[in-house]
């Protein structure tokens, strides 16, 4: 099996020259600070999309206004994603990783402070621009320093930020609005980022500078690229709000966005130093990796979404009343997730039916989800999220396994652009197709009870009512609808099962 140690790329440094360091505590201490870099950026960003209506209410501003907040840090953070490893290669992966906290954390202290609209949106642009440049740092430094036995291990930390993180959103969203304050959705970071800090310092070996790589620099791909991915990102968020391609904004900004992509895509496959190696393509383990990873976003977003928008609009529920939904998944994947590491770390276990179990237990919850009717309450749902404990660990972890077991040591940053990419598009991807299916469906539930009332003496005894009656139904329907939707994802992506990946060893199996 090939050894997935990474070494810097693309280089021109001379074997001899570079001594690898040693596996131990301090390793171990700069990873779980990287780690807690990533976990505590993407919590910022579910954290103030969930508190977003108070945030408004404090700073007096608009819900358009309020979607420009969200949507430009997501464009600028999933952007940062594709060029951040070539960033850490050039710049050195500590010096790198170190620079892109300071910064976060300090937006995020001055983000409340923000004087005007204008200002604080120039604030969380720039700080989506930070926190998108750590998830990549992770895989890295989970491939490059860690040894064989215990990569998967690392791995299993970097799929914390799948399924541990956004599950945390919720909760402490509803506990900031409700018990502290507002300023807090943006100051929860200072510590932990601080915390990080240190522990990047300390844990991380410092590589050399290798500014020579400017003189290769990919100028092209990054003034098609970046622009790309912002105009597409920001364009499926605002979609469903500009009633899509009715706005001339969002036809422009999508169909702008591909053909920058597609100019981006094929100025790659040509350039000596890419941002994206587009010939990973034909890996066939990668490529599938890839491709279900999209839908495993797709259903694990949705089954945070659906019942607390259900529970909100139906039940009447604040952020902090559903969280026991989201934490009973969430806070269980520390335990899960190492579990289901052990277990595709042994040689005789196919990580293929590992994944296939996982989206199984997908499935199924989702199923099970389909049955409501307006009588259910939280606890109603519990029995769901267990079925979650372990279907989203064996659902995201044979996916990390199967994309970076397949690759050579020196392709190591171009996965990490893939996969961190990939992964930051399908999550906004999945928003959007989760709002246009809600709205679509909302829709289509609330004329047919309508029609149907139409002439249902009903009509008029209860006219009062009625409207608020019709809309919970068509809440319910179309969270049943979403519910078997999200079902059909999943069964389609063990299908795939059969016939795209090929059987992938651990790099070495414990003994």
């Amino acid at each position: 099996m090939t050894s997935l140690t990474v070494t810097a790329p693309l280089a021109a440094t001379p074997p001899s020259a570079v001594t690898p360091p040693v596996f131990g505590p301090r390793i171990i201490i700069g990873l779980v600070g990287v780690l807690l870099a990533v976990l505590v950026s993407g919590l910022n960003e579910m954290v103030t999309k969930v508190a977003l209506a108070d945030i408004r209410g404090a700073l007096a501003i608009g819900y358009d206004e309020g979607t420009w907040l969200v949507a430009s840090y997501t464009a600028t953070s999933v952007a940062a994603m594709a060029f951040a490893p070539w960033c850490a290669v050039t710049f050195s992966l500590r010096r790198f990783t170190l620079c892109a906290i300071s910064v976060f954390t300090l937006l995020g202290m001055l983000c409340p402070f923000a004087p005007n609209y204008e200002s604080l949106l120039v604030m969380r642009t720039l700080q989506g621009l930070a926190g998108g440049a750590l998830p990549p740092m992770l895989m890295t430094v989970a491939l490059r320093f860690l040894p064989a036995n215990v990569k998967l291990y690392g791995l299993a930390g970097y799929a914390l930020t799948a399924t541990f993180g956004p599950g945390l959103g919720t909760p402490l969203a509803g506990l900031w609005t409700e018990y502290v304050g507002w300023q807090w959705t943006f100051w929860q970071i200072i510590v932990p980022c601080l915390l990080a800090l240190g522990a990047v310092a300390y844990g991380l070996p410092q590589d050399p500078l290798r500014l020579e790589r400017f003189k290769n620099f990919n100028w092209r791909g990054l003034l098609l690229g970046f622009p790309a991915i912002c105009m597409l990102v920001i364009g499926i968020l605002q979609g469903n709000r500009l009633d899509w391609f009715e706005s001339s904004l969002i036809g422009g900004l999508l169909g702008g966005g591909l053909v920058l992509l597609v100019l981006f895509l094929i100025n790659e496959w040509s350039q000596p130093i890419p941002f994206f190696k587009m010939q990973m393509l034909g890996i066939r383990n990668l490529s599938f990796a890839l491709l279900t990873l999209a839908g495993v976003l797709v259903v694990l977003l949705a089954v945070i979404i659906i019942p607390s928008s259900y529970l909100a609009q139906v039940q009447g529920y604040r952020p902090v009343q559903t969280a026991p939904i989201t934490l009973l998944a969430a806070l269980p994947q520390l335990i899960a997730l190492p579990l289901v590491a052990a277990l595709c770390n042994l040689r005789w276990v196919d990580c293929r039916w590992v994944l296939g179990a996982g989206l199984s237990m997908l499935a199924l919850s989702c199923i099970g989800g389909s049955q409501l009717t307006s009588a259910w309450i939280r606890d109603d749902f519990y029995a769901l999220q267990l079925l979650q404990i372990f279907g989203q660990p064996m659902a995201v972890l044979p996916l990390l396994m199967l994309a970076t077991g397949s690759i050579s040591p020196m392709e190591g940053p171009f996965a990490s652009a893939w996969f961190n990419t990939v992964k930051g598009l399908s999550a906004v991807i999945a928003t959007g197709v989760i709002e246009a299916l809600t709205t679509a469906r909302l829709h289509f539930h609330s004329t047919m009870l309508v029609d149907n009332l139409g002439n249902s003496p009903l009509a008029d005894r209860e006219s009062a009512r009625l409207a608020h009656r019709l809309h919970e139904q068509a809440v319910v329907l179309t969270s049943s609808d979403l519910y078997l939707c999200m079902a059909g994802i999943a069964l389609t992506l063990i299908l795939l099962i059969f016939w795209l990946p090929t059987r992938m060893y651990p790099p070495r199996a414990p003994t």
